[in-house]
């Protein structure tokens, strides 16, 4: 009988130690380990640095597509300007019969409507003889010896220096005296 007894209580004891680990169990699944938690923590920020990285990359093709196309508007805009000179030149050469001084009148009206066009771009012509020499805007290639005008003075422009606002596009290049 003691054996029975025995088996009963091994037996009791078993369901219990089961009951416990199910217990346990249902326990660890209902509350997440700080394993699991941390896991899941550093999942949602690699999943929030992903989708950055794609939105950034996103963001610097759209910015170049706009860059590269601000670009081309920019280059048509100023080529739509030098337009009506290109036709000047184009009704000149048209008409065989033009003698010098129909050149010569055509030259000088194509010449102002180069300067209309670059005054319409904001393109500024800089550089006149008389002038104090500016190494930051005047290139000096010559020098001449002349009492006559003062020191660092501009005494030949053999290129008229060009600027968009503050931006030097082309230094003028000049002979500056003493």
């Amino acid at each position: 009988m003691a054996k029975k007894k025995d088996n009963a209580e091994e037996i009791k004891e078993k369901e219990t130690a089961e009951e416990v680990k199910e217990e346990a169990a249902e326990e660890k699944k209902a509350e997440p380990s700080k394993e699991e938690a941390l896991q899941k923590q550093l999942d949602e920020k690699n999943d929030q640095l992903l989708r950055m990285a794609a939105e950034y990359d996103n963001f610097r093709k759209r910015s170049q597509r706009e860059k590269d196309a601000l670009y081309a508007d920019c280059k048509a805009s100023v080529i739509k300007q030098l337009l009506p000179v290109v036709d000047n030149f184009d009704r000149v050469f048209a008409n065989p019969d033009a003698n010098y001084e129909d050149y010569k009148k055509g030259v000088e009206m194509t010449f102002k409507q180069f300067g209309e066009a670059f005054k319409a771009l904001g393109v500024e012509a800089f550089g006149e003889a008389g002038e104090e020499f500016d190494p930051n805007i005047h290139n000096a290639v010559m020098h001449t010896e002349d009492e006559s005008l003062g020191e660092n003075v501009i005494t030949t422009v053999l290129a008229k220096g060009y600027k968009l606002g503050d931006k030097i596009i082309r230094p003028a290049m000049v002979a500056v005296a003493n």
